[in-house]
């Protein structure tokens, strides 16, 4: 796991994911503008019961206030796919 992965997943851990994984795609983007400023690319998984009633849009805006800084300074672009447990 990468050291952006890692602390992607230590700052999900405030939502108690029964479900987390991340992937880093940065290498299939090298090249890319995002890439050259430093910027990963991930792909995230999350499964969490804090997710309950909530719309895609605010799981995705509860998840990148969860990110904070990171998502300013370690990542370029993140895909979500966040689900409740029911969902699975």
């Amino acid at each position: 796991m990468s050291d952006t992965a890692a602390l992607l997943q230590q700052a999900l851990a405030a939502l108690q994911p029964e479900h987390l994984s991340i992937e880093d795609d940065s290498a299939a983007h090298s090249g890319h503008a995002g890439a050259r400023s430093g910027g990963g690319h991930y792909t995230l998984t999350i499964v969490s019961a804090r997710f309950e009633g909530l719309n895609r849009v605010a799981r995705h805006r509860l998840i990148y206030d969860t990110l904070g800084p990171l998502m300013q300074q370690h990542v370029h672009a993140l895909a979500i796919r966040a689900l409740a447990p029911a969902e699975l």
